[in-house]
Parts: C-alpha cells; structure tokens; sequence
C-alpha cells in the first residue's frame, strides 16, 4: 500500500496507472517519430500533447472502472470496456493532435497511435489475467497475532477478490486458547519466539488481532523488536483501514479514534474543500442543466406537481436543513405518515422517478444545497432525523459522521450499494468513517472518478 494525501492506494494499482500511462506517452512519441520524424525536431511540439493524451486517457479508464480491484471482472469485460474508453477518448485524441504541428501528417500519427496504446494495454490487461491478477506478483506474507474470530474474519475478508495484495501464512497464538476459529495447522507454536516465527514463514508484515489485551497478554517486546528490525506491525483496525478502506466496527475502539492519525478540521482545509464545492458545482449546473430541465418535463408530464420536494435531513453537528430533490415517487408515498427507507422494486416510486434513481439525476437539485453551503460536493449522504435518531441509538459512533458537511456523493455510495436497513446502514458508516478520518482534496477527486463510474453502471441504485 502506497500513501497518497492520507489515502491508501494499492501499490500494484499504481504501478498499473503508470504503466499503461507511459505505454500510451510512449505510443505518441513513438508513432510520431516512426511516421514524421521531421516533427521530433522540437520536442516541446510532442511530448505535450502525449502527456496531456496519456493522462486524460488514464482518467477515463478510470471514469470506467478499470483501475478498481482485478478480481472482480472477467476478461471480456474487461476487453468491453477498454474499447468504449478508446472509443470515448477519440475526441480526447483529435483535439489533443491539433497541438501537434502538421496537422494532416497527425491524423495518420492518430489512427496509429489510437492502435498501438489499446494494443498494448490489452496485452498488458491480458498477462496480468493469465497470471493470476496481480496478487501473485505483489502479495505481503502476513502474520496474525491471535487465533479468535477477529483473526478468522480477516482471513475472510482478504481472501476476497477485491482486497487482493495480501496473503495470510500462519497464526501466533496468545492469550485464552478455548477461543480458536482458524486453522490449527497454521497455528504457530509458541515455544519459539514471535521473530524466529516471522524469519523462519518470510513475513512482510504483523497484524494483531487480539481483542482483550489486558493483562500481558500481548508479547509486546517482542512485537518491538520486530518493527525495529524492518517488520510492519500493524493494529487490526489501522489494518482494515489499509486495506479496505473501512474503518471497521467491530475492531474499533474510541481510543483508537483519539489518538490516532486523521479527523484533521482547520481553517485552511475548509476553505480549500469550501472553493473546490462552488467550482465543482457550477461546472456540474452549467453540464446538466439541459438534462434536469427535460427530466423536470417528465415528472410533470406523468404525475404532476410538484416537480421539486424538500425534505428534512440533518447536516453538520446535527443541524436539520431542507434537502432538494427532483420526485421520483408518488405524491401520496408516505400518506400514513411514517418514513420508510425506498428498497428494490418499491411500488411507490414512479416509471420517470425509476430511470432519473437509476441514473441519480434526482440528485442533480442537491447542487442549490451545496451552493447554499448546507451541503459539500463529496461528503456522508444526509440521513432523514426520524433513521438518524433510530441509528444513532443502535450504531455506535454513528454521530461521528455528522462532524462533516453531508455530500451529494460520498464513499460509501461508491464502494457499497444502497442502503435500506440496520446493518447496510453499518457497512456504509464504516465507509463514511473512512472519509470523515482522511478526507483531502485528492479523496474528493478520486472520489468523483468512482461516482462517473457508478452512474454509468448504474451500480447500486433503487
């Protein structure tokens, strides 16, 4: 794992990007010099033009993603959807190439260079696949102290296509042993030390999965002689938070949320976060204004007034404002007065309101929230009082997320699907605590890439 402005990013996520970047830099200079070698005289003329291709490229194989974990999808898809980013980066291209000087000699330089990047990103794509995605190459040995159901559900969860990178060789044991729920065979024996344990299995990295550790039970000595000869020693919940990016419930301690990095509020960050609302939303308006006024047309058409409702959420420090949201439901769907979350296949909402979810322009007034300022552009989606006050009771550290303004998309609405109980409404508090502890301008730009790629697949919603 790499950290990038307080984010964890997957270290053979980034050597991907760079790599298929440079291949596609490399593509222009290549092609150009090959077809007009005349035009690598400057090479100002050439190599501007390859940067600003390769990254904008790389930004909608992004957009699509192609940069998310590799377990998830098979190679047609994968073939799938890098030929619509080629396809949607041709306008990219012809625009980038009017740059180049002797523009006729650069459409040629184009149709080459347009066959060798995909050419070579497939062949790239295509030896990862064959080689097992990239977990093979690139994964950290790790050993877990504790033998308990924190050190069985970390096994589960990295052995999950998603969280690939990692791979879990053997188990210390220490504290109660009646609590076993991992494998005995890769239990370590303890009659040998913690560092004779890591040098004799090639550890990269220690996670301690140790619930209760009071009363000596953890070998802290021993775990101090690790980290001082080279070996990561990581706690459980920093672990997850790696990993996952997840600050995980049932790991999570207040003192961990205390002491610990992140959480950071100041007056330079708000501004900074403040500028970056109003330019993002008056650029978003000024795009989908077409598209909110034909949608607002729909509605009308098929159920009448009102286009617009207003309804109740609660914001920063648990202040309640009016959120804007163009109706995608009927006019009577809570007429017996009792808020209920909207789940697959829900009755009330309309055949408009259902393509406008699907697609989130129902989202699109929320813009005026941000504008307002009772909103950010990325931030935890605003709950209803009625479901804050219910979570809030049942979900600890639920209250944590309300120390950010609410956004129009967030974390957890890219990496989790839509909520409708108790325990979705957990697994996306553990997303938002994620954002709410690091959030940076780069989360928020990472951030908006993952939402392009959501509403184009229309990735969780109802």
């Amino acid at each position: 794992m790499v950290r990038l402005f307080s984010h964890y990013i997957p270290f053979s996520l980034l050597l991907r990007v760079l790599a298929e970047g440079l291949l596609l830099f490399l593509a222009i200079v290549a092609v150009t010099a090959w077809q007009a070698p005349d035009m690598t005289s400057d090479l100002r003329h050439v190599l501007i033009p390859a940067l600003v291709f390769s990254v904008l490229m790389t930004s909608i194989l992004s957009a699509l993603g192609l940069y998310r974990a590799p377990g998830g999808s098979a190679f047609h898809h994968v073939v799938g959807r890098l030929l619509l980013a080629f396809l949607l980066g041709l306008p990219v291209a012809y625009v980038t190439f009017t740059f180049l000087p002797h523009h006729d000699t650069s459409v040629r330089i184009l149709d080459l260079t347009i066959c060798v990047g995909l050419g070579g990103i497939l062949i790239l794509r295509a030896t990862a696949f064959l080689r097992g995605t990239d977990k093979a190459v690139f994964a950290r040995r790790v050993m877990v102290i504790g033998t308990g159901r924190d050190a069985a559900e970390l096994e589960r969860t990295l052995s999950s296509p998603d969280f690939g990178g990692y791979s879990v060789i053997c188990y210390y044991p220490v504290g109660n042993k009646e609590h076993v729920c991992v494998e005995s065979e890769r239990i370590v024996s303890d009659d040998i030390s913690v560092m004779d344990a890591i040098r004799h299995h090639h550890i990269d990295e220690v996670v301690v999965a140790v619930k209760e550790r009071r009363g000596g039970v953890l070998p802290l000595r021993e775990l101090l002689d690790c980290k001082l000869h080279g070996v990561s020693v990581l706690d459980i919940a920093t672990f997850y938070e790696r990993v996952t990016g997840q600050v995980r419930l049932e790991t999570l301690r207040a003192s961990w949320l205390i002491y610990g990095e992140g959480f950071r509020q100041g007056a330079m960050r708000t501004l900074v976060k403040r500028v970056f609302d109003v330019v993002a939303s008056l650029l978003l308006l000024i795009v989908t204004l077409p598209v909110m006024l034909m949608a607002m047309l729909a509605v009308l058409i098929e159920s009448g007034f009102p286009i617009l409702y207003r309804q109740e959420r609660v914001g920063q420090r648990g202040d309640v404002f009016k959120v804007y949201k163009l109706r995608s439901m009927y006019t009577d769907a809570e007429s017996d007065g009792k808020p209920r979350w909207a789940s697959a296949g829900d009755d009330r909402i309309t055949m408009v309101g259902r393509f406008i979810r699907k697609t989130r322009i129902d989202e699109l007034p929320q813009i005026l929230n941000v504008l307002k300022g009772d909103m950010s552009f990325v931030g935890p989606r605003p709950e209803r009082p009625y479901f804050v006050d219910q979570l809030s009771s049942e979900i600890p550290f639920y209250s944590v997320r309300h120390s950010v303004k609410p956004g129009i998309t967030g974390w957890a609405q890219v990496r989790y699907s839509y909520g409708s109980s108790i325990e979705d409404a957990m697994k996306k508090l553990q997303f938002d605590l994620y954002y709410v502890k690091n959030h940076t301008l780069f989360l928020d730009i990472v951030i908006l890439f993952e939402t392009i790629r959501v509403v184009l697949s229309g990735h969780g919603a109802r």
